[in-house]
């Protein structure tokens, strides 16, 4: 093979080409850098400009203050005060048990709180700070500002928080406040407002169906800081929207007198304008404290409530649902009105009324009663027997007319709305024919017929009125027009003129009023929730406190000119004239004279053992104890 000679003129040519390739290559590159760097400063300015001055500017989240809940005369339900709070920043803890033993010494805080914030510490996910106290006093709060950088992961901070001044007696009304969990953090597409330490959000009651009016709109502080994170100085804030003012149509201190008088009893009592059907009174007893959840309450406080047979967590206004006990009768009787009985035909009471191998009964021998004297002195034969000739397909609508297993426009998600039975509902629910039997329960309250306290309040009002009177609550929402219900109006001065003999001279004498001129007419109630024994008949305390009958009473006054309904159903309280009919007479002698009121007020809280606050503290006390746990430190020492 023969070699080629590499001459001289043959390495130059190499040597251009590749110097070619390499310069070509370079001007390629070159070239690319100066595109990419054209197009971040011309076409990306904009965008890095942005993210440039977010290295530099930070936005501190600023929680707007929540909107106000107050009565139908300004007076406040549900207000912000100033407070200082401590929290914990789960990602920032270095040791937890340390820092929550150095909080528990400067802060004083019970076993029950160390506990809690331990739980929820452990159960933290990073996304939201531990509420370790609110309303903190500023010499707490100042003792943990000084040793701040000590306490890794703690935060001190100054802020508003949630305070009702009616305390339990609207618990159940408003609801309470309080910070947000996971899900609700999911919900709201992480939204970064609740995770601010101090941000509250509805939980219940008004306070979570009025979140979006409440909560207001989030400012900010914009800052200029290093990339360290140091401050250099303030920027322009943002500024924030406070929450809407929501006004109610409760009379505050009505509500809060109602509550009081309930006394130790498990009730509700709804009072209503007939005029235009506002609730001026919605109390139901026993309550929770909202400011305690609004605080942040203890897992050995939740079990008491929760393991109270009164039911304090339940509303039992709208969310309970009971027989009618007798309060149905005012409506029976229209309903046999409407159906052609005559309301001067008789039927003899023995005080039994046999059908079939069951045997109904009546609380007294009346003897010889029309319908008058049936309405009056409570008379259930007279109504066993008149309903059942006419039937429940001409009963049903006319009780339905008046307000019962009716569904009402309120601001609450937590309605219940009860059964008015009839032929037609039976096969729909249960898949049978309708009995006799069964008419003669729905005659007096009985049997499958379930109403909520506030229905009750409203077929007061419509038996005041003869017109649809619907409840609301929000002065912010129209009055629905009041069409007139299909009754006969000789009929409706009948029942109303009975209503006032129940009064006057029948079963409810307790419930007159004590005040001249006023007279009040309406209806008592009472419930049974088994079937009595013969040794329970007639004693209402005789059978255990779960057993006992239901106390209920609705009524109107004034009688010739009506302007407030009123009624109560009070669980497990026995006869209803003893203990509904003296609760609502009270109630409503607060509108026309409240120094008769307040005096009767004292005596009862006196017989029971004080306000509802004293009772309270020595319940919580006694269960602590039973529970063996150490007393509550003294908020007043």
């Amino acid at each position: 093979m023969k070699h080629m000679r590499i001459t001289t003129a043959h390495q130059s040519i190499a040597f251009s080409r590749r110097m070619m390739l390499l310069g070509g290559a370079q001007v390629a590159v070159g070239g690319l850098l100066i595109g990419r760097m054209g197009w971040l400063a011309i076409a990306q300015n904009e965008k890095y400009q942005l993210l440039s001055e977010s290295n530099r500017v930070q936005l501190i989240p600023v929680p707007p203050r929540r909107g106000w809940i107050v009565d139908r005369n300004g007076k406040p339900i549900a207000i912000n005060k100033a407070s200082f709070r401590v929290d914990l920043i789960p990602q920032q803890i270095v040791n937890g048990p340390q820092v929550i033993a150095e909080l528990q010494r400067l802060m004083h805080l019970p076993p029950d709180e160390v506990e809690r914030i331990t739980r929820e510490l452990s159960q933290s996910r990073g996304f939201q700070p531990v509420s370790v106290a609110d309303n903190v006093p500023y010499e707490q709060y100042a003792a943990i500002t000084v040793r701040l950088p000590d306490l890794p992961g703690v935060a001190a901070s100054r802020g508003f928080t949630r305070f009702y001044p009616g305390g339990s007696t609207v618990g159940q009304l408003v609801g309470y406040v309080g910070a947000a969990s996971a899900a609700e953090y999911e919900k709201e597409n992480k939204n970064p407002l609740l995770l601010i330490p101090g941000v509250k959000i509805g939980k219940e009651g008004l306070e979570q169906t009025l979140e979006s009016t409440l909560r207001g709109e989030p400012g900010g502080q914009r800052v200029e800081v290093t990339a360290r994170g140091k401050l250099v100085k303030e920027l322009d804030p943002k500024p924030d929207r406070s929450g809407g003012t929501v006004q109610l149509t409760i009379d505050a201190d009505l509500h809060q007198y109602a509550a009081r008088r309930i006394g130790d009893q498990s009730a509700a009592v709804i009072v209503l304008d007939v005029t235009n059907g506002d609730i001026l009174a919605m109390p139901s007893m026993p309550s929770f404290n909202p400011n305690n959840f609004s605080d942040g309450i203890s897992q050995n406080e939740w079990k008491m409530l929760s393991g109270d047979d009164h039911l304090p967590l339940v509303d039992k206004a709208l969310e309970s649902l009971y027989p009618s006990g007798s309060t149905i009768k005012p409506s029976m009787a229209m309903a046999l009105l409407n159906a052609g009985v005559d309301r001067k035909a008789k039927v003899n009471c023995t005080g039994a009324y046999p059908l079939g191998n069951h045997v109904f009964h009546c609380d007294k021998r009346h003897g010889p009663v029309d319908m008058d004297a049936a309405v009056v002195h409570s008379c259930d034969i007279y109504f066993y027997d008149m309903c059942r000739r006419v039937g429940a397909e001409k009963l049903a609508p006319m009780v339905r007319s008046m307000g019962f297993g009716e569904k009402f426009d309120l601001p609450f998600d937590n309605q219940r709305y009860g059964t008015v039975p009839d032929p037609e509902w039976m096969m729909r629910k249960y898949h049978r024919e309708w009995q006799t039997y069964d008419t003669i329960n729905m005659s007096i309250g009985q049997g499958m017929v379930l109403i909520n306290p506030l229905q009750l309040a409203v077929m007061a009002s419509r038996l005041a009125t003869g017109k649809r009177v619907v409840p609301r609550l929000l002065k912010s929402q129209p009055v629905v027009p009041q069409t007139h219900l299909d009754v006969d109006q000789d009929h409706l001065d009948f029942i109303r003129k009975a209503m006032w003999g129940v009064v006057d001279h029948g079963t409810a004498a307790a419930a007159k009023l004590p005040l001249d001129g006023i007279q009040m007419a309406g209806k008592t109630g009472t419930a049974q929730t088994h079937r009595l024994s013969d040794a329970e008949r007639g004693n209402y305390t005789a059978a255990l406190w779960k057993l006992r009958d239901h106390s209920l009473f609705m009524g109107f006054v004034p009688f010739d000119n009506p302007r407030y309904a009123a009624a109560t159903i009070v669980e497990h309280g026995g006869f209803g004239a003893a203990v509904a009919a003296p609760l609502i007479r009270d109630t409503l002698t607060f509108l026309y004279d409240k120094q008769k009121a307040l005096q009767a007020l004292n005596v009862f809280e006196q017989s029971i053992g004080g306000p509802v606050e004293a009772r309270s503290a020595r319940k919580i006390a006694a269960w602590r104890s039973a529970n063996g746990l150490p007393p509550l430190p003294d908020t007043n020492a």
